[in-house]
């Protein structure tokens, strides 16, 4: 078994969950039904059965997470591949039910995702993310270990669902999860990235801190026109501080790390 592979195992006998490739219509309709119920559209879901069972015939990735308690779905990932199509995986959706919050399912989901990459050659993964969900930003960015490659503003238009405001713009960050190196495999291994260390080591006159809401969901119910001035201030810091820097790393308290140096070509 390869260290991916057992980093996932363990992983998921945390999480008290089996996470597998779906097979065979009756469990991608379930898919369906699950995403629609994550993303609080069930009667539009996010991601249909149909183009779930086209992306498994393409061999991209279209995988659940079981809780072991009861055999139930209660999370799904789907990836296709990107270019360049042999070394990249696009990961499209990825979500767990509210009931499974505070099992770890999702971390589970993105290493079974991992090791099914690198058991193919598949060196590096991409996906997106709303920058004002800062418990996704430190999942992605902490956790897993990923890196900012691009901010994206409006990326889809529009969305009307249960966990995004339409009337909001779609901002998204493009991270980049290099699967091999040595940072990732130790998050993976349960070590997840150190802002500590991260800020200590990025410290100059040119660093700064983004600052996010702590629960911007909560705030697009209670107050949207100050969730919408959030998604304003903070795509103006990014996107001016990513012209010649980098974002480094997210802390809970403190939001993003922007150093005012972007790496060299090849490095982090």
């Amino acid at each position: 078994m390869t260290r991916a592979w057992g980093a996932y195992v363990r992983a998921a006998e945390a999480a008290r969950v089996t996470v597998r490739e779906l097979d065979g219509i009756a469990e991608l309709q379930r898919a369906e039904k699950v995403l629609g119920g994550i993303w609080g559209v069930p009667d539009n879901p996010p991601l249909g059965s149909e183009l779930m069972r086209a992306m498994r015939k393409a061999e991209g990735y279209v995988a659940g997470a079981f809780d072991d308690a009861g055999g139930e779905m209660v999370g799904v990932c789907v990836g296709f591949h990107s270019v360049p199509a042999a070394r990249t995986m696009h990961s499209h959706i990825a979500g767990v039910v509210p009931e499974m919050a505070g099992r770890h399912a999702g971390f589970a989901l993105k290493l079974h995702q991992r090791a099914w990459c690198l058991e193919r050659g598949i060196t590096l993964m991409e996906w997106t993310f709303d920058p004002l969900v800062a418990r996704n930003a430190y999942f992605n960015l902490a956790k897993l270990g990923t890196r900012v490659a691009e901010y994206l503003p409006d990326f889809y238009g529009s969305m009307g669902d249960g966990i995004n405001d339409a009337e909001d713009a779609s901002d998204r960050i493009l991270v980049h999860w290099d699967l091999d190196s040595p940072q990732v495999a130790s998050a993976c291994d349960g070590s997840p990235v150190e802002i500590a260390e991260v800020a200590a080591a990025a410290a100059g006159p040119g660093a700064s801190w983004v600052e996010v809401p702590r629960d911007i969901e909560a705030m697009r119910l209670s107050d949207p026109g100050e969730a919408r001035a959030w998604r304003t201030k903070v795509r103006d810091q990014l996107l001016s501080g990513l012209e010649s820097g980098r974002v480094a790393g997210f802390d809970r308290d403190h939001g993003y790390l922007l150093t005012g140096t972007a790496p060299k070509e090849g490095t982090e």
